[in-house]
């Protein structure tokens, strides 16, 4: 009777163990590392030929309808940058010659001299109609190289200035330098072609410098020549 029940016992035992090791290897095993999700692909962006348009383009130079550009015209020399919509065989940048005129594809010649980029926009869109549907043109002026006065005589650095529309003597004279000591201050004068003819607009530095009432601080314009004695 007692050989049976060790018979038993250990027939228990040999069943239970096989199952207890197995339970304790599963605890003992580490837990397989969690494999990260590759990350979406990102939105494959669309043709920015498909959704571009004329006032999405950015330009190079001040635009056309620039307020800066108030009261500028064209001038020789001047660099424009010319850009129609979806037409680069007829976009780029152009040099107004020393004849006053622009070579564009299909236009051809055009004197631009005297115009404001806005005038030769429209005029570049009525000239392009019978080429280019519903054509779409900016302009923008690249580098303005027309607007510049000559300064000569007594003062510190002559030469060759540049000005805007608002530009005066007495601006250009502090550009420059100043004066020189034994600069006749007061027979300053401004040589300036009106209508094919050379007029002389005198100036008075000292009183322009004081604010006198009678005094004026002449605003110079494109191709003006200030002479100091």
């Amino acid at each position: 009777m007692r050989n049976g029940l060790l018979f038993a016992a250990a027939l228990w035992f040999g069943l239970q163990s096989p199952a207890a090791k197995a339970q304790d290897k599963q605890a003992t095993v580490p837990p397989a590392p969690t494999v990260a999700q590759a990350p979406s692909a990102a939105p494959t962006p669309q043709n920015s030929s498909q959704v571009a348009s004329p006032t999405a383009k950015a330009t190079k130079g001040i635009r056309a309808d620039d307020p800066s550009l108030a009261g500028y015209t064209i001038g020789e020399q001047d660099v424009l940058d010319i850009d129609v919509w979806r037409e680069k065989e007829l976009s780029g940048q152009v040099v107004v010659r020393p004849d006053g005129k622009i070579t564009v594809p299909l236009v051809n010649e055009i004197y631009v001299v005297g115009m404001t980029p806005l005038q030769l926009q429209t005029m570049l869109m009525d000239k392009l109609q019978p080429f280019v549907t519903a054509p779409q043109v900016t302009v923008a002026v690249h580098e303005i190289n027309s607007r510049k006065v000559y300064l000569m005589g007594q003062v510190a650095h002559e030469g060759v200035f540049h000005i805007n529309s608002t530009t005066t003597v007495s601006q250009i004279i502090a550009e420059s330098g100043g004066l020189h000591p034994y600069a006749k201050r007061n027979k300053i004068y401004v040589l300036r072609n009106v209508d094919g003819k050379q007029v002389r607009f005198p100036f008075n530095y000292d009183a322009v410098i004081k604010g006198k009432a009678n005094s004026q601080d002449l605003v110079l314009k494109p191709g003006d020549k200030i002479v100091v004695p």
